[in-house]
């Protein structure tokens, strides 16, 4: 599986619907965004706390109303040619998402109840994975039991304790924790491994390693290069 992280965000503003767009004519499997809920409980994509980053404006997701973040622009510092980029809410990703590829959502700041509302609304709980805190993500079990959920992996003892608790069928891994007895608990227990290749492990070399050690799903910057790496391989559809 090919994660386009942001969407597809070295060409196009992160966390907007031309990054995902693009991440869907590169051939991903998925692409991940970062939700966040407004002071007037509406879910917007952010990865930062603050939209200062990424916008032309300041201040905090949670203390600004939705009006207030779809005023802003989201594109123009990235590139001249993206003025006028919308921050797009949680709903209309997964409008553009459905039927055409998978979301993993990176649950910054909402509430379980909402995420799953959202995703039944959309028509998409068999669609995506659900990535958060292992408490945040046994409500949503609670409240969707069909639904994928993936908690970050940490550690080998770490691991085998999600796996009873939460029987993930997905584990997530990052550089710090892509170690081998941690690889081999989420094997045994059946769960696939997710696992960002992401700086200076985002290249063939990276994507072999993953691979190589057990990966299904590899989460990268260059989710085009990727494809076309594993397609090579015969390693992707």
């Amino acid at each position: 599986m090919v994660i386009a992280h942001r969407g597809e965000h070295r060409a196009h503003p992160e966390n907007t619907l031309p990054a995902f767009q693009a991440a869907i004519e590169a051939g991903a499997d998925f692409f991940e965004l970062d939700v966040r809920t407004t002071s007037d409980d509406r879910l917007v994509l952010m990865h930062d706390a603050k939209v200062d980053r990424t916008t032309n404006g300041a201040g905090a997701v949670r203390e600004m109303t939705f009006d207030q973040i779809r005023a802003l622009d989201a594109g123009a510092k990235f590139a001249p040619k993206f003025a006028g980029t919308k921050v797009p809410s949680f709903e209309e990703a997964l409008g553009l998402a459905h039927g055409k590829i998978g979301v993993y959502v990176d649950s910054k700041d909402i509430a379980p109840a909402a995420l799953v509302a959202a995703l039944t609304k959309a028509d998409m709980l068999n669609s995506v994975v659900i990535y958060g805190g292992a408490g945040f993500l046994a409500k949503v079990q609670a409240l969707s039991p069909s639904l994928k959920v993936m908690p970050e992996a940490y550690g080998a003892a770490t691991v085998q304790k999600l796996l009873v608790s939460l029987k993930p069928p997905v584990v997530a891994f990052d550089a710090g924790d892509f170690k081998d007895d941690a690889i081999v608990a989420a094997k045994q227990a059946g769960a696939d491994i997710y696992v960002d290749r992401l700086g200076s492990a985002d290249n063939a070399a990276g994507w072999q390693d993953a691979v190589n050690r057990g990966a299904a799903g590899i989460q990268t910057d260059r989710p085009a290069e990727l494809v076309e790496y594993l397609r090579a391989r015969r390693l992707h559809k």
